[in-house]
């Protein structure tokens, strides 16, 4: 599919997220999609940074997971996207088929705490986008399994600080990421190590 095809498609599913998400109060059913300005972040830094081994916990109905596998298909990568809920992983399913996407991703539905335990890594990028009080449990799990230049991004930072504030406390203790939240769309937390080190900079350009 044509990336102007890919776009105008995120276009209409957002669309379709919004709209359900304003005719239902059930939370579970509802889409909870990314803003578009975070989507359209998320897949610049992905792409221009090349991406390859990329972990997302959230999948909804695709929306997100189609800008990211997007991003990384372009550096021949790969997404894992963990979500509990197996009717929107289908919709996932079907919306990643409809832009011929569904061969970079690798669906996985269940808790995500206990798949991301199970999971080899290494992950050179990693997307918090669900249960925000499980997350300091998930990032624990990881840290063995991050690959030394990774980048860490997690959404809502702005719209539920209370929420996200044990993964921000975890965040914090991890030695060597530089960190910022970014204040686009809810509020995106953007963490990144740098594997080189500064030795090895200076060593590069003696």
């Amino acid at each position: 599919m044509r990336d102007s095809d890919i776009r105008a498609f995120l276009v209409e599913l957002y669309e379709k997220g919004t709209q359900n998400d304003a005719q239902t109060q059930e939370r579970s059913k509802k889409m909870l999609n990314l803003e578009p300005d975070t989507a359209q972040f998320l897949h610049i830094l992905l792409k221009s940074t090349r991406r390859a081994r990329l972990l997302e916990i959230g999948t909804s109905n695709g929306y997100s997971t189609i800008w990211l596998a997007w991003a990384v298909a372009a550096n021949g990568g790969q997404v894992i996207s963990i979500d509990r809920d197996a009717n929107k992983q289908a919709l996932a399913d079907a919306n990643l088929r409809h832009v011929g996407l569904r061969d970079v991703v690798d669906l996985r539905c269940g808790d995500a705490t206990e798949i991301v335990a199970g999971l080899a890594g290494p992950f050179d990028c990693v997307f918090f986008d669900a249960d925000r009080y499980s997350a300091p449990a998930q990032l624990k799990l990881l840290v063995p399994k991050l690959t030394p230049d990774v980048i860490l991004l997690a959404d809502n930072v702005i719209s539920h600080p209370d929420e996200i504030a044990g993964y921000l406390r975890a965040l914090e203790s991890l030695p060597q990421f530089e960190r910022v939240v970014l204040p686009v769309g809810k509020g995106l937390s953007v963490a990144y190590r740098y594997g080189g080190g500064i030795a090895s900079t200076i060593a590069a350009g003696a």
